[in-house]
């Protein structure tokens, strides 16, 4: 599906929203949680859609942080003009709202927020209870701020770094009744994971998505993947993904979101240290060292030998 740049805004100093025209033969279908996976000039990029009240959905409308230490998506991104035409591969929903009978926290670190805009949106119109709850560096970096206090009134909170940083730990202990949807970098999910298995909460009422760049080379270093079944030696470099390394061997592996979040790409780790990145398994699975997603998460050793 092409998609056509009808127009860029700019909400913040790093951070523009983005809205294509999507053709008018194409099914414009998507719930909450959605995200569309574009092909730019650095590869496969995926970002969540954003839907207003009463809002037409024949436009795909979302915001790119530009990352300057990243793997180049978001630069590619934030040069496109108005006019210009991008490939769109997919819609998919990794993230859906999906509890019926519980009250639902909404919870955004920085850019993470997009996702949630949707979900807060589709709430408001069931008028179903909810809180929205976005943490952000400071008052400049907060997009969409003005727009969601004027839509939500007191069931939205904005919390800035330097100012009055959020208490996870309060919001999380006293709403053990609440579903939670998380968004945003890995540090926050995984200390709300861990403060939510503290206070008993079901890991079936967390619901997370990792918006953070897991791809800097320079932070990265080589390695190698074995597969167990073959004896064949793979070789990981520090800007490739196992899946990328795999795929470029001719090794042929499940996987869908290559972001850490869906689950489906989880390999059995037959010997070697893994570097977890992912916001999938639990704490106990990650100190097996048994089990990896291999989309996002890398090797602490030399060596893996994956039971593929």
């Amino acid at each position: 599906m092409k998609l056509t740049l009808k127009s860029v805004q700019k909400l913040t100093d790093q951070i523009s929203e983005f809205n294509f025209e999507t053709p008018a033969d194409a099914s414009h279908a998507w719930a909450a949680g959605s995200h569309v996976e574009l092909e730019t000039s650095a590869g496969l990029r995926s970002y969540s859609l954003i839907r207003w009240p009463n809002e037409n959905i024949n436009h795909f409308r979302f915001a790119v942080k530009c990352e300057h230490s990243g793997a180049g998506g978001s630069q590619a991104m934030h040069t496109l003009r108005g006019g210009d035409v991008i490939n769109a591969k997919n819609v998919r929903n990794n993230f859906e709202l999906v509890d019926q009978t519980y009250p639902i926290i909404l919870l955004a670190g920085g850019i993470g927020i997009t996702p949630l805009i949707s979900m807060a949106v589709e709430l408001h119109e069931q008028d179903r209870p909810f809180q929205l709850h976005y943490a952000v560096r400071n008052a400049e970096s907060a997009a969409y701020a003005t727009e969601l206090q004027q839509l939500f009134g007191d069931r939205f909170h904005l919390y800035l770094d330097d100012t009055n940083p959020i208490d996870l730990n309060g919001l999380i202990t006293t709403n053990t009744d609440h579903a939670f949807y998380i968004c945003g970098p890995l540090g926050m999910i995984n200390a709300a994971r861990s403060l939510a298995e503290n206070t008993k909460i079901p890991a079936s009422k967390i619901h997370v998505e990792l918006f953070a760049n897991t791809e800097i080379e320079n932070e990265n270093t080589p390695f190698e993947v074995e597969i167990a079944s073959t004896g064949q030696i793979v070789s990981v470099a520090a800007n490739q993904t196992i899946i990328e390394a795999l795929e470029e061997a001719g090794v042929d592996v499940m996987f869908d979101c290559q972001r850490g979040d869906c689950g489906i790409c989880a390999t059995d780790v037959i010997a070697g240290a893994p570097d977890h990145r992912d916001v999938v398994l639990s704490e106990a699975e990650r100190n097996s060292n048994r089990v990896m997603q291999i989309c996002v998460s890398r090797a602490l050793s030399e060596r893996l030998v994956l039971d593929l």
